[in-house]
């Protein structure tokens, strides 16, 4: 190669860089309007939603008069009671599901046993079926149990997620299997080596299996309608599509609600994106 073309190379390398940004920035951008624009009409009057939308001006992702009068109204709502109730529920469900997938993946990951493979073929099984599918007979078992309106009925059917165990059994599978070998031949059991040895050195999944079950369980939205119907055990999603009147609609307040319950994931996948992203990386690899 000469030297004119060895100079040439890095330079369009730079360009192509250069390109590819400026493109991520556009589809980013692109999926940034419509939060933006629901962020600008929770600051309006209802009744000005669609003011500005028809032709496209500056005033429709922009107000010169915001107000807080949509959260004001947010506050003499419901959905304050339905936001605590969301936080306990996603947090217990991280918590109480971590331990669970996590135990589940071990075994799965490290133990051997007869059938393991088939397990875990319904393990994958598992998260390619669309909850919604299996909502309502399960809410008719939840109810003969008399579980219906409880936090144990709400929480119960988010421990168990698929996709959590599939991202921590990819990556204990590429713990090396010496470390394993040493602590039995330090007297370690088998909860031994998965306290000691696999949970230190997968806080990076640990931390992306529990964004999953976090998530799944904040935007679920059909199981909290059919089991939580009372007001004490209303969860965010419902309390929102309950602000929409019978006739009439507060698009502000249901705008105002919608920024509400996003900023909050919005936030925690902001905060732990890198390991998210870690962890998944690592299950590609694999």
């Amino acid at each position: 190669m000469s030297a004119a073309a060895a100079t040439k190379a890095p330079g369009r390398r730079t360009v192509g860089y250069i390109a590819l940004s400026v493109l991520g920035a556009c589809v980013g951008l692109l999926f940034l309007i419509p939060l933006w624009w629901t962020f600008v009409n929770s600051l309006r009057p209802g009744g000005d939603t669609f003011r500005y939308l028809n032709p496209l001006q500056w005033e429709t992702f922009f107000t010169l008069t915001p107000n807080l009068d949509n959260y004001a109204e947010l506050l003499r709502s419901n959905l304050g009671l339905a936001m605590l109730n969301s936080v306990f529920v996603s947090a217990a469900t991280v918590v109480i599901g971590l331990v669970i997938c996590s135990m589940a993946a071990f075994a799965l990951a490290a133990i051997p046993f007869r059938g393991s493979g088939a397990v875990f073929v319904v393990v994958v099984v598992s998260f390619l079926i669309p909850f919604d599918a299996i909502a309502i007979p399960l809410a008719d078992l939840f109810r003969d149990w008399n579980l219906q309106n409880t936090y144990a009925g709400l929480i119960l059917p988010g421990l168990g997620n698929g996709m959590a165990i599939f991202l921590l059994r990819t990556f204990f599978l590429a713990i090396p299997k010496d470390l394993v070998e040493a602590g039995r031949l330090d007297g370690l059991g088998w909860w031994g080596i998965f306290r000691r040895i696999y949970l230190p050195l997968s806080v990076p999944s640990l931390i992306g299996a529990g964004l999953t079950l976090f998530l799944f369980q904040w935007q679920s939205y059909v199981w909290p309608l059919l089991n939580g119907t009372d007001e004490q055990h209303i969860l965010g999603p419902i309390a929102l599509s309950n602000l929409q009147g019978q006739f009439n609609v507060d698009y502000g307040v249901m705008f105002a609600g919608s920024i509400v319950l996003t900023v909050i994931p919005l936030a925690i996948i902001i905060g732990f994106q890198r390991f998210f992203i870690q962890s998944v990386t690592t299950t590609g690899l694999k």
